[in-house]
């Protein structure tokens, strides 16, 4: 997931004689009327929906109803006229825009978990995420635990724990199919015979040692070294699409080929 910046959104410009949203909020301030600078604030306020929403509309996906974000987004944005003092900083859009965003965040934090994780895994989790996106573009391909963890002076399983804390944002299906071509439900434990877990890795690894070496070297990459289907594409020279095929015709083939085992004892 992509870290929350706060990089200012212009709200649309007024029409033709119509005030701008700095005019209203100098008139709100310089007048003593009460009611007329509330109404005057209201109008800056109607006049920049369209920003509140848009920042808003930047974050869905993420585990919160696109609803509740605008409503953050909105209630975030009165404040930011409540607050704002013409002539200072640079304008009202990238003021508002920081508050909004800094709502957001907040509510991220305090309403976006479905299991919440520790503050600081929170907190570190969001490192991860940024720097794991400054190491992409510099190194031009994903980086590993391993690259991520040395840029950040950090252990591989502190990492690994900050990017799988992510999953606590939303709950996913069970049935739903991982990069591997497994279902979640395949991963949970389960009690089971041992004598029939060995048969199985036995079956299992005389099928692997059938394969050709290729094969075998993209199934260690995955699932020994843990390479991600990009980094595997480059070791053998294929795309990661290529990788992703690949690894399912190979899982598939090795699941019939228990298959066809278990019928034949």
């Amino acid at each position: 997931m992509a870290p929350l910046t706060s990089a200012p959104v212009q709200p649309t410009a007024p029409a033709a004689g119509q005030p701008t949203v700095e005019t209203l909020l100098e008139a709100a301030l310089a007048t003593a009327d009460e009611r007329r600078a509330a109404r005057l604030r209201k109008e800056a306020t109607v006049l920049s929906l369209d920003l509140a929403d848009r920042l808003a509309h930047r974050y869905r996906g993420r585990g919160v109803e696109v609803d509740d974000l605008v409503q953050v987004a909105r209630m975030a944005l009165v404040k930011a006229t409540l607050r704002y003092r013409p002539g200072v900083g640079h304008g009202f859009a990238p003021y508002a825009t920081s508050t909004i965003v800094g709502e957001l965040k907040r509510h991220f934090r305090d309403h976006g978990w479905v299991v919440r994780p520790p503050r600081r895994l929170q907190e570190l989790r969001a490192e991860v995420v940024a720097r794991g996106e400054r190491l992409q573009q510099d190194l031009r391909h994903a980086p590993t635990v391993h690259e991520v963890a040395e840029a950040m002076e950090l252990g591989c399983d502190q990492v690994r724990e900050a990017v799988a804390c992510s999953s606590g944002y939303r709950t996913d299906s069970l049935d739903a199919v991982t990069s591997w071509g497994t279902t979640l439900a395949d991963q949970l434990a389960a009690e089971q015979d041992q004598f029939a877990a060995l048969e199985t890795s036995a079956a299992l690894g005389s099928l692997i040692a059938e394969l050709d070496e290729r094969d075998r070297l993209i199934l260690s990459l995955r699932f020994v070294e843990e390479l991600t289907q990009s980094d595997i594409g480059e070791r053998i020279g294929v795309s990661q699409m290529q990788v992703s095929r690949l690894l399912s015709s190979l899982l598939e083939r090795l699941r019939e080929g228990l298959l066809d085992e278990r019928a034949s004892a």
